[in-house]
């Protein structure tokens, strides 16, 4: 099954068919397929990363996980990491069902799937990773954060001309911004004067021997990282379950025969092949991150074209994703062929590879497992009659949403 129309992402597929694994299309170079995903992986010491990713530095901070090379990311990495750990994980199922829960009993029977995901994960991402103190501002961070992530997902030359021009919308991006680090950075001051332990993460970073900026940056990171790709990719899953016949009606039956009605535990996770599997293909399909840039910091050859340094590559694990020899019938969703599926690190990469691997994967894989799980359980949905097109630079996402229609089961 393929989307409905045409989007930059397929375009991509069609010119790596036309003039292979490296070319340029205006200010970019593009190293696509397999082989150069293994190579930019491989040779981290190649590429800077800060500089690749200056566009996300309005919004996360300087000094964030997600911006930092060498030795910084490191040491920030070591600190961030643990939060992530599996044992970690399924510590917070309680967590992540109850706000599941939450967000299904607010529906009425008409949403917009893609926004509501995003009010939910949100949810789960900081009361998981921060405790119900924060957890509470959850909607808040949201709401002042948005503007930016919104701006932020547009080519850098438009970031650029917002910026330079300090428009109303940069303005108004940065105000949301400054909001949000005003209240992490208050929380962290809460937490070193009481010596309170209810921060989980922010916790042990406040504890750690980095500065109250890079507190700060890792939290709103943390924050911001999160809810937008893990909503983007539930939507994705749930289309595909409406939108292959059979799928929804075969993981439902998984569901209830493994939990009934019940939230799942860590015990009753790997149980769940077929929902893992769904969620594994739909991340295949439609990664969250369709694209990743780097900046090479010396010139390089690779499939006997040279790229010089300073200039922006980017690699694509959608392009890799949708290579029938690498995935059989790579346009179908196939739920099934996780049974046997063993892809290398540069085959499948729906959150990066190497040793700037989201962090976070753990997690949101878990995240998306039991908001499946409790929507098979409780609900059913039928989507509004309409196309579908992928959207967005930053983060893969359908333009307008998913509208749909929910019926609660009996």
């Amino acid at each position: 099954m393929k989307l409905l129309g045409d989007n930059r992402f397929d375009l991509l597929l069609r010119t790596y068919r036309r003039r292979g694994p490296v070319f340029r299309l205006g200010p970019y170079t593009y190293l696509l397929g397999p082989d150069a995903n293994k190579f930019v992986i491989t040779n981290p010491e190649l590429f800077r990363w800060s500089e690749a990713f200056e566009l996300l530095k309005p919004v996360v901070g300087d000094t964030s996980l997600i911006v930092s090379d060498g030795d910084d990311h490191k040491r920030r990495r070591r600190l961030v990491q643990p939060a992530f750990h599996h044992r970690h994980v399924n510590e917070y199922l309680t967590i992540l069902a109850e706000d599941a829960d939450r967000l299904i009993d607010g529906w009425g029977p008409d949403v917009n799937l893609y926004h509501e995901f995003k009010r939910g994960f949100r949810r789960m991402n900081v009361r998981a990773l921060f405790g119900s103190r924060i957890g509470e501002r959850a909607d808040s961070f949201g709401d002042q954060l948005q503007p930016m992530l919104e701006l932020i997902d547009h080519m850098p030359f438009v970031v650029g001309t917002h910026r330079r021009l300090r428009t109303r919308t940069w303005q108004r991006a940065m105000a949301g911004k400054r909001a949000t680090d005003a209240q992490i950075l208050a929380e962290i001051t809460r937490l070193r004067d009481t010596a309170a332990t209810d921060g989980r993460i922010l916790g042990t970073l406040v504890a750690s021997d980095l500065s109250d900026t890079e507190i700060r940056d890792q939290t709103v990171g943390l924050i911001a990282a999160g809810f937008e790709t893990t909503s983007a990719a539930m939507t994705w899953t749930v289309r595909a379950l409406l939108t292959n016949e059979g799928t929804w009606d075969r993981a439902k039956a998984e569901v209830d025969e493994v939990l009934g009605d019940r939230a799942p535990t860590a015990e009753d996770l790997p149980k769940l092949t077929y929902l893992t599997g769904v969620v594994q293909e739909s991340l295949r399909l439609w990664p969250p991150a369709p694209l990743s840039v780097r900046v090479p910091a010396e010139d390089f050859t690779f499939a006997g074209k040279r790229v010089k340094a300073g200039q922006q590559v980017l690699y694509s694990p959608y392009v890799t994703h949708r290579l029938d020899e690498v995935w059989p019938d790579a346009d179908r969703f196939v739920p099934e062929r996780w049974r046997t599926a063993k892809p290398a690190p540069h085959e499948y990469l729906p959150f990066g590879g190497g040793p700037h691997r989201c962090v976070g994967a753990t997690l949101a894989t878990t995240e998306l497992t039991v908001m499946l799980a409790r929507l098979l359980a409780r609900v059913r949905i039928e989507l509004s009659p309409g196309r579908t097109i992928a959207s967005g630079i930053t983060t893969m996402r359908p333009r307008g949403g998913l509208p749909a229609r929910v019926v609660t089961n009996s």
